[in-house]
């Protein structure tokens, strides 16, 4: 039987579990994930936590923020992985609280969540470096083929990681979705998980990205007319701020990796929806372990592939007393740069603002917690 708290305890210090243990954990995760629907129905109180790309002590800074499972319901609205330092450590960490809390513990799938955008942004290069294969890498991608493509708070708010789609016009529209697969190119499936709002438009139109739609405030509002909802939430793109709120307050995007790719200077956020459907984001800086384990103290650590990939758990399992009852050109040497397998043409994700070609910044000191209050639904 997993030990899931042993598994935690280990992922809460920073340490790796072994393959044949995420092996496991994955098959597990994958036998729980099937048995949701492509519109998961929960209630608030919930705090939903947008990108988080691979920044694991960020992870663990909302967790201080927000509270630990199973105290704290949570929605991760996607993006685990590529960027960061830590994909691994990361999207560890989710899914054994997704199967030690399956009703406490909700995961989208971000646009992310696929195999040829982690080949190309991090993930991939990232386990086998740590695990000298690939092999991590096929047991997370396979699991991220289960993950639901939405979530509904309360019959009011709608929950996704990018946007709408021309071809959605319902939640019956996306209960049919053929979600176990990789993210196609175009489709439904692939604009709930690309698409972006445009406070300058009204309509769909193209996207720059390369992928899903740009959609407007009449987008918006006919979505939420016509399945009696009051409040769209997703991620997907940077907020200099931590989030923004558009269209007379019917759609709020969530941002919650800091200092983006450990360059950007922006805040984080994570929201919180009470049970009667009022929203507080709750503002926070990047968490301070950045400093001593960013990606200058990185690169003066050993080599990438001197260390050996375990076969098994890397520690003693103990119980954790935490969760008890415009474009940024990638590039080899950059945090949020590809694997040497980026050999594919792929959207451009995610779209940062120039600030973020910049030398890298020093992340600000937290200042948390900063409640904004935002109009109840």
């Amino acid at each position: 039987m997993l030990d899931l708290d042993g598994a935690i305890s280990i992922l809460l210090r920073k340490k790796l579990l072994g393959e044949a243990l995420l092996k496991e954990i994955c098959e597990k995760t994958k036998e729980l994930l099937m048995r949701e629907s492509n519109v998961v129905h929960i209630q608030a109180p919930v705090t939903v936590v947008g990108d988080i790309h691979g920044q694991f002590y960020d992870l663990i800074e909302i967790f201080r923020i927000g509270g630990y499972s199973p105290h704290t319901n949570y929605l991760f609205l996607g993006d685990y992985v590529d960027r960061g330092l830590f994909s691994v450590e990361t999207i560890s960490l989710l899914t054994c609280l997704k199967l030690r809390y399956p009703d406490r513990v909700q995961l989208i799938r971000g646009n992310h969540e696929s195999r040829a955008v982690t080949q190309t942004y991090g993930f991939y290069s990232e386990c086998v470096r740590k695990y000298g294969s690939p092999a991590v890498w096929q047991y997370f991608t396979d699991m991220f083929d289960f993950l639901t493509l939405s979530v509904v708070i309360d019959d009011r708010i709608f929950c996704v990681h990018g946007g709408l789609s021309p071809s959605v016009h319902t939640l019956d529209q996306i209960k049919i979705i053929d979600r176990f697969r990789e993210i196609p190119h175009e489709g439904p499936m692939a604009d709930l998980v690309w698409s972006d709002p445009d406070p300058d438009k009204e309509e769909f139109s193209i996207s720059p990205r390369g992928a899903g739609y740009t959609f407007g405030s009449q987008v918006v509002k006919k979505f939420l007319d016509s399945n009696n909802m009051v409040h769209i939430l997703r991620a997907h793109q940077l907020c200099m701020e931590g989030f923004s709120v558009l269209y007379d307050d019917q759609l709020s995007t969530v941002w919650s990796a800091p200092n983006y790719c450990y360059r950007c200077g922006n805040m984080a956020s994570i929201l919180e929806v009470g049970p009667n459907g009022e929203k507080h984001f709750n503002v926070f800086d990047a968490a301070p372990e950045n400093e001593r384990d960013g990606p200058q103290q990185q690169q003066q650590q050993t080599a990438p592939g001197a260390q050996a990939g375990p076969s098994q758990v890397r520690d003693t399992p103990s119980r954790s007393p935490l969760f008890s009852s415009s474009f940024l050109s990638p590039t080899l040497t950059s945090p949020c740069g590809p694997s040497p397998r980026a050999d594919r043409v792929l959207p451009l994700d995610p779209v940062v603002p120039s600030c973020c070609t910049s030398p890298s910044r020093p992340a600000r000191r937290p200042r948390y917690p900063l409640l904004v209050r935002s109009s109840s639904s």
